[in-house]
Protein backbone atom coordinates (compact mmCIF):
# COMPACT_ATOMS: atom_id res chain seq x y z
CA UNK A 1 0.00 0.00 0.00
CA UNK A 2 1.45 3.28 -1.36
CA UNK A 3 1.39 6.89 0.23
CA UNK A 4 -0.89 8.19 -3.00
CA UNK A 5 -3.34 5.51 -2.32
CA UNK A 6 -3.04 5.84 1.15
CA UNK A 7 -4.45 9.25 0.82
CA UNK A 8 -7.02 8.01 -1.65
CA UNK A 9 -8.51 5.94 1.02
CA UNK A 10 -8.68 9.38 3.44
CA UNK A 11 -10.42 11.13 0.56
CA UNK A 12 -12.38 7.87 0.16
CA UNK A 13 -13.53 7.95 4.17
CA UNK A 14 -13.74 11.83 3.98
CA UNK A 15 -16.83 11.12 2.00
CA UNK A 16 -19.62 10.18 4.67
CA UNK A 17 -18.07 12.72 6.65
CA UNK A 18 -19.00 15.30 4.23
CA UNK A 19 -22.43 13.53 3.15
CA UNK A 20 -23.37 14.04 7.00
CA UNK A 21 -22.20 17.60 7.03
CA UNK A 22 -24.04 18.80 4.21
CA UNK A 23 -27.18 16.97 6.04
CA UNK A 24 -26.38 18.82 9.29
CA UNK A 25 -26.38 22.43 7.74
CA UNK A 26 -22.59 22.33 8.53
CA UNK A 27 -21.89 24.05 4.91
CA UNK A 28 -18.38 25.78 6.21
CA UNK A 29 -17.62 22.35 7.56
CA UNK A 30 -18.69 20.41 4.09
CA UNK A 31 -16.88 23.50 2.10
CA UNK A 32 -13.81 22.50 4.14
CA UNK A 33 -13.78 18.61 3.82
CA UNK A 34 -14.28 19.56 -0.52
CA UNK A 35 -11.38 21.41 -0.54
CA UNK A 36 -9.33 18.62 1.95
CA UNK A 37 -10.76 15.89 -0.62
CA UNK A 38 -9.17 18.07 -3.80
CA UNK A 39 -5.92 19.25 -2.52
CA UNK A 40 -5.38 15.39 -1.04
CA UNK A 41 -6.33 14.33 -5.08
CA UNK A 42 -4.10 16.41 -6.51
CA UNK A 43 -1.43 15.50 -3.64
CA UNK A 44 -1.71 11.68 -4.08
CA UNK A 45 -1.40 12.42 -8.05
CA UNK A 46 1.93 14.20 -8.07
CA UNK A 47 3.46 11.63 -5.33
CA UNK A 48 2.27 8.59 -7.80
CA UNK A 49 4.03 10.84 -11.37
CA UNK A 50 6.67 12.05 -9.24
CA UNK A 51 7.83 9.21 -7.48
CA UNK A 52 6.73 6.36 -9.49
CA UNK A 53 4.41 4.73 -7.29
CA UNK A 54 1.81 4.23 -10.00
CA UNK A 55 -0.40 1.50 -9.00
CA UNK A 56 -2.82 -0.32 -10.80
CA UNK A 57 -4.77 -0.43 -7.44
CA UNK A 58 -4.19 3.75 -7.60
CA UNK A 59 -5.50 3.08 -11.29
CA UNK A 60 -9.09 2.37 -10.09
CA UNK A 61 -8.99 3.54 -6.19
CA UNK A 62 -8.46 7.64 -7.47
CA UNK A 63 -11.22 7.71 -9.88
CA UNK A 64 -13.66 5.73 -7.16
CA UNK A 65 -12.98 8.01 -4.95
CA UNK A 66 -13.74 11.10 -6.77
CA UNK A 67 -16.87 10.01 -8.15
CA UNK A 68 -18.07 8.34 -4.88
CA UNK A 69 -17.37 11.82 -3.49
CA UNK A 70 -19.29 14.00 -6.37
CA UNK A 71 -21.68 11.41 -6.76
CA UNK A 72 -22.75 11.75 -3.02
CA UNK A 73 -22.48 15.77 -2.86
CA UNK A 74 -24.70 15.56 -5.70
CA UNK A 75 -27.38 13.42 -4.03
CA UNK A 76 -26.75 14.99 -0.66
CA UNK A 77 -27.88 18.47 -2.04
CA UNK A 78 -30.28 17.37 -3.87
CA UNK A 79 -32.24 15.54 -1.19
CA UNK A 80 -31.59 18.85 0.91
CA UNK A 81 -33.10 21.07 -1.89
CA UNK A 82 -30.05 22.88 -2.81
CA UNK A 83 -29.45 21.75 -5.95
CA UNK A 84 -32.27 20.95 -8.64
CA UNK A 85 -32.88 17.57 -8.33
CA UNK A 86 -33.19 17.14 -12.07
CA UNK A 87 -29.50 18.15 -11.89
CA UNK A 88 -28.33 15.23 -10.00
CA UNK A 89 -30.44 12.69 -11.62
CA UNK A 90 -28.85 13.75 -15.37
CA UNK A 91 -25.00 13.51 -13.12
CA UNK A 92 -25.93 10.50 -11.12
CA UNK A 93 -27.33 8.71 -14.95
CA UNK A 94 -24.79 9.60 -16.72
CA UNK A 95 -22.08 8.07 -14.54
CA UNK A 96 -24.43 5.11 -14.61
CA UNK A 97 -24.80 4.69 -17.94
CA UNK A 98 -21.17 4.46 -18.29
CA UNK A 99 -21.00 1.94 -15.71
CA UNK A 100 -23.51 -0.30 -17.38
CA UNK A 101 -21.81 0.41 -20.76
CA UNK A 102 -18.66 -1.00 -19.37
CA UNK A 103 -20.33 -3.91 -17.08
CA UNK A 104 -22.22 -5.37 -20.52
CA UNK A 105 -19.16 -5.15 -22.41
CA UNK A 106 -17.09 -7.75 -20.02
CA UNK A 107 -20.14 -9.71 -19.84
CA UNK A 108 -20.67 -10.47 -23.02
CA UNK A 109 -17.49 -11.43 -23.81
CA UNK A 110 -16.00 -7.85 -25.09
CA UNK A 111 -14.62 -5.75 -22.47
CA UNK A 112 -14.22 -2.01 -23.60
CA UNK A 113 -11.17 -0.23 -22.28
CA UNK A 114 -12.63 3.55 -21.09
CA UNK A 115 -10.64 6.16 -21.88
CA UNK A 116 -11.31 9.75 -20.28
CA UNK A 117 -12.44 11.67 -23.40
CA UNK A 118 -11.63 15.54 -23.04
CA UNK A 119 -15.59 16.60 -22.84
CA UNK A 120 -15.40 14.14 -19.77
CA UNK A 121 -12.32 15.71 -18.18
CA UNK A 122 -14.62 19.25 -19.04
CA UNK A 123 -17.31 17.71 -17.56
CA UNK A 124 -15.46 16.45 -14.35
CA UNK A 125 -14.03 20.12 -13.51
CA UNK A 126 -17.30 21.43 -14.31
CA UNK A 127 -18.96 19.31 -11.47
CA UNK A 128 -16.23 19.93 -9.43
CA UNK A 129 -16.29 23.96 -9.92
CA UNK A 130 -20.18 23.70 -9.36
CA UNK A 131 -20.17 21.95 -6.16
CA UNK A 132 -17.06 23.77 -4.79
CA UNK A 133 -19.19 27.39 -5.50
CA UNK A 134 -22.54 25.92 -4.12
CA UNK A 135 -20.66 24.96 -0.60
CA UNK A 136 -19.06 28.14 -0.56
CA UNK A 137 -21.78 29.82 -1.05
CA UNK A 138 -23.65 27.97 1.56
CA UNK A 139 -20.70 28.16 3.70
CA UNK A 140 -19.81 31.86 3.77
CA UNK A 141 -23.44 33.08 3.20
CA UNK A 142 -23.11 35.19 -0.07
CA UNK A 143 -25.00 35.14 -2.62
CA UNK A 144 -24.13 33.96 -6.24
CA UNK A 145 -27.05 32.69 -8.51
CA UNK A 146 -25.90 33.92 -11.50
CA UNK A 147 -22.77 31.98 -11.43
CA UNK A 148 -24.63 29.30 -9.94
CA UNK A 149 -26.84 29.08 -12.34
CA UNK A 150 -24.37 29.56 -15.14
CA UNK A 151 -22.13 27.04 -14.00
CA UNK A 152 -25.36 24.27 -13.51
CA UNK A 153 -25.70 25.39 -17.27
CA UNK A 154 -22.43 24.01 -18.02
CA UNK A 155 -22.50 21.29 -16.19
CA UNK A 156 -25.88 19.86 -17.34
CA UNK A 157 -24.39 20.74 -21.00
CA UNK A 158 -21.23 19.02 -20.96
CA UNK A 159 -22.48 15.94 -19.23
CA UNK A 160 -24.98 15.69 -22.06
CA UNK A 161 -21.81 15.88 -24.62
CA UNK A 162 -20.06 13.27 -22.18
CA UNK A 163 -23.01 11.36 -22.48
CA UNK A 164 -23.47 11.61 -26.32
CA UNK A 165 -19.59 10.95 -27.00
CA UNK A 166 -19.26 8.00 -24.51
CA UNK A 167 -22.63 6.39 -26.25
CA UNK A 168 -21.08 6.88 -29.26
CA UNK A 169 -18.01 5.43 -27.97
CA UNK A 170 -19.57 2.15 -26.97
CA UNK A 171 -21.57 1.62 -29.80
CA UNK A 172 -19.03 1.77 -32.31
CA UNK A 173 -17.21 -0.71 -30.30
CA UNK A 174 -20.29 -2.64 -30.33
CA UNK A 175 -20.68 -2.83 -33.28
CA UNK A 176 -16.84 -3.96 -34.31
CA UNK A 177 -17.29 -6.97 -31.85
CA UNK A 178 -20.35 -7.98 -33.98
CA UNK A 179 -18.69 -6.97 -37.24
CA UNK A 180 -16.07 -9.16 -36.14
CA UNK A 181 -18.18 -12.09 -35.04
Amino acid sequence: MSIPNLITLGRILLVPVVVWAIAAGEMLLAFSLFLVAGLSDAVDGYLAKRFNMTSELGAYLDPLADKALIVSIYVTLGIAGTIPRWLVILVVSRDIMIVGAVMLSWLIGSPLKVKPLLVSKLNTVAQIAFACLVLAALGFSFRAEAAITAMMVVVAVTTLLSVAAYLAEWVRHMNSVAAGK
